[in-house]
């Protein structure tokens, strides 16, 4: 299903710089104990925007059939964003493939929350923009799910070494790293995967008489012209803590909140920095 968003009301943020008429997040994996739920809590918090797209795997359904991580802070998420739809922002949900049950009930509103299949976000300069998860064109996905289910355990694991493999690092006097991200990253077969899947849905943007898509799925936040398709995937909230948004001349960029949290010296009333172990 495909819909034309526009429009929505015009409200005032902390701080104006942090003012959009768009911002987009996906992969926030709700459910797992790496999701950084506490700093997105502190990113709704800060930016406002006429228009909200949850672009896929926002509640992570896999982990949660395994027996999820449910802290409040979690809770606390899902009120945060029925919060900003009661107080007139306009939040579109496009369901992903860890919350994929969620795609039958496309074209419902729920609590003011409009689910999606996908959508077509018109921007402020008259470039429509084709808004999907992307998981539709991984063809690991698609294909061999069972191959899906096991990458996701691989990634779990990654993910659980970062936390001794940064411990150790803190006491030698050393910033944070991230082996998951290096492999993701830097191994060959994962670059040319994410070169591939960023191809394939610029052609699929093209096919749908759009210039441009937003995605999400790879936990790879970037903006790029592919054969003249604007491309932007809005990257993750499990480790890179990011989003997409557009400023109300039409011009979009990335938001890596780690970076203003760091600028901010951001801590929790515990103490706790707000970007978790990952």
């Amino acid at each position: 299903m495909e819909s034309v968003v526009t429009g929505g009301l015009t409200l005032s943020a902390p701080n104006p710089e942090l003012n959009y008429r768009a911002v987009f997040i996906s992969d926030i994996h709700l459910g797992m104990r790496n999701s950084q739920a506490t700093a997105l809590i502190d990113f709704l918090k800060n930016v406002e925007c006429q228009d909200l797209y949850l672009v896929g795997d926002i509640v992570d359904f896999w982990k949660v059939r395994r027996g999820p991580h449910w802290p409040q802070s979690h809770n606390d998420v899902l009120q945060k964003l029925l919060r900003k739809a009661r107080k007139g922002t306009r939040v579109v949900f496009i369901p992903g493939n860890h919350d994929d049950g969620l795609r039958d009930y496309a074209g419902m509103n729920f609590g003011g929350v409009e689910l999606r299949r996908d959508a077509v976000h018109e921007g402020a300069n008259g470039k429509r923009y084709l808004v999907l998860h992307g998981d539709e064109f991984d063809v690991v996905v698609r294909y061999a799910r069972w191959l899906a289910f096991l990458g996701d355990r691989s990634y779990d694991a990654a993910l659980a070494l970062n936390v001794p493999l940064n411990f150790m690092r803190r006491q030698l006097g050393l910033g944070h790293w991230s082996l998951s991200a290096f492999l993701k990253h830097k191994v060959k077969s994962a670059v040319n995967y994410i070169g591939e899947f960023e191809e394939a849905l610029a052609g699929e943007a093209r096919r749908r008489d759009t210039q441009g898509l937003i995605c999400g799925h790879i936990h790879h936040a970037n903006e790029r012209m592919i054969d003249g398709i604007h491309y932007l995937n809005c990257g993750d909230w499990v480790e890179s803590c990011t989003a997409i948004a557009e400023r109300f001349d039409g011009q979009f960029e990335i938001i890596r909140w780690k970076e203003h949290l760091a600028a901010r010296g951001k801590q929790a009333p515990s103490g706790r920095w707000l970007i978790e172990a990952a």
